[in-house]
């Protein structure tokens, strides 16, 4: 039997676990009060409603979250690419009605498994277009526009009967580090963040939803701790009218454990106003991942919150508040009748999104060569997922090149097999700094007219370009009517 500080403590955690089946510590927790669990894409390899339904009848008020965002950043459809609108494909659109729609199709499927908190969506505005970890994740660069279409897909995802989760409060937009390996910071004024990024924010708050997630980011003026640790930025958050729960981003991100640990991150996260801890992926240690490393990170964040209430550190009126936050919204999800399957025209949507620039000769129906520029996958994104590069080549050959490491030698070579035949170019980053975008004029200089697909944040571009932003199957295979179709 857990004693009271223990059931406590698991009231605000989030643990991701290892495998599709729980395993006994996570029954054991599930039965002493868990929040609830996040689930990955190892967790989804067999029967999930069946998962989900274990879990609930453990724990009838457990949450089951998952980073359901469609485009880039799928959980669902991790081995084929998701079938879902990314948030910058919607951009592009800006239709609300398309986005709201899209957001309850997404909130249907999350619904279906049996989870109850759709990790979404993405409210930062991107104004960093080197930005490795937010990028076509994010509606746009604009703050007018993000606001609207963050609000909406709010609206649509809880129109499904689960919970939005809008991230990464106070805005991941303007950094050029990814917190999963580092500590970013903002060099962004005090008002310059109030105006271009919280916004966002404020119209999911008014739109309804239920919990925000926080950014492990800094920024000179509030001091060294990170957003997610920082009590001044949180109450910020509530100061502006939120009052539904705080999750934070993982703690297991180098941002956080390489500053302070899991255990540390949980206490200092839950005094600065945090309400939900999210701890993150056991497999992100890849390689060095231990057998029973799920389990060691729950207990690193559980053992450290208990022992910050016995020694006074943590207040255990502040962890109470935050635990009744929390069961408060899984009682608002429980409560949610869901809305009846809405017809949804996914490939509508990604043809609107993609843009024609210059004038790409006609292609045929056939195989294609693809010479695959993109940058490598990270832990938040898979960018070089080979679904898109497999979709594009339809039975042709995939030739991948390093963009930032390529030789002349190796240039060469991609420019002679894009001359060879029915050639494109794949690529995910095409303003003026990026080294695809040498590669890719260096290949032109030697074979004219080669075409390229952009997959990232649209850019200005010389040449021929189709634009469809997003690392996905449905934007793949958008791209690859738009080059049947030839010029329009």
């Amino acid at each position: 039997m857990a004693d009271e500080l223990t059931r406590l403590a698991n009231g605000v955690l989030w643990p991701g676990f290892l495998g599709s089946e729980v395993p006994t510590w996570l029954g054991a927790a599930l039965e002493e009060g868990l929040a609830g669990v996040v689930y990955f894409a190892q967790n989804l390899r067999g029967d999930t409603a069946a998962l989900s339904a274990d879990i609930h009848r453990r724990a009838p008020r457990a949450l089951i979250g998952i980073d359901e965002e469609g485009g880039s950043v799928t959980r669902l459809e991790t081995e084929t690419g998701s079938t879902v609108p990314g948030a910058a494909q919607l951009g592009v659109v800006d239709d609300v009605d398309a986005t709201a729609a899209t957001g309850y199709e997404i909130g249907r499927r999350v619904d279906a498994i049996g989870a109850d908190v759709v990790i979404g969506p993405v409210a930062d505005v991107n104004t960093d277009p080197r930005n490795p970890v937010i990028g076509v994740r994010a509606f746009g660069g604009s703050t007018d526009l993000v606001a609207r279409h963050t609000a909406a897909a709010v609206r649509g995802i809880q129109r499904a009967g689960v919970a939005a989760c809008a991230k990464h409060y106070p805005g991941h937009g303007d950094t050029h580090t990814d917190s999963h390996h580092g500590l970013p910071a903002l060099s962004l004024s005090p008002q310059e963040i109030e105006e271009h990024h919280l916004p966002p924010f404020a119209a999911a708050v008014e739109a309804g939803v239920l919990a925000i997630m926080t950014a492990h980011i800094t920024a000179p003026h509030w001091g060294d701790e990170p957003a997610t640790l920082n009590p001044g930025v949180l109450a910020g958050l509530r100061a502006a009218g939120f009052d539904g729960v705080i999750v934070t981003d993982a703690l297991d991100m180098a941002a956080i454990r390489e500053q302070v640990g899991i255990g540390g991150g949980a206490v200092r996260a839950l005094a600065a106003g945090a309400d939900l801890l999210c701890i993150g992926n056991p497999t992100n240690p890849g390689a060095a991942m231990l057998p029973d490393q799920d389990e060691r990170d729950y207990l690193m964040a559980r053992d450290a919150i208990v022992a910050a209430i016995r020694s006074g550190e943590l207040s255990r009126d502040r962890v109470a508040d935050a635990a009744r936050r929390v069961a408060a919204m899984a009682d608002a999800v429980r409560g949610r009748s869901t809305a009846p399957e809405e017809p949804f025209d996914a490939d509508r949507i990604a043809d609107r999104a993609v843009r024609v620039h210059g004038s790409p000769r006609p292609f045929a129906d056939g195989p294609t060569t693809v010479i695959d520029l993109r940058r490598a996958s990270s832990l938040a994104v898979d960018s070089a997922a080979a679904h898109v590069a497999l979709t594009l080549a339809a039975g042709g050959e995939i030739v991948r090149v390093d963009a930032d490491a390529a030789a002349g030698a190796e240039r060469d070579a991609a420019a002679q097999r894009a001359a060879a035949g029915q050639s494109v170019v794949l690529v995910d980053r095409l303003d003026a700094d990026s080294p695809q975008l040498a590669v890719l004029e260096g290949i032109r200089s030697a074979s004219t007219g080669v075409l390229a697909v952009n997959v990232g944040l649209p850019a200005d571009a010389q040449g021929a370009v189709i634009s469809s932003p997003a690392a996905s199957l449905l934007s793949a295979r958008a791209a690859r009517r738009a080059l049947l179709a030839g010029p329009v």
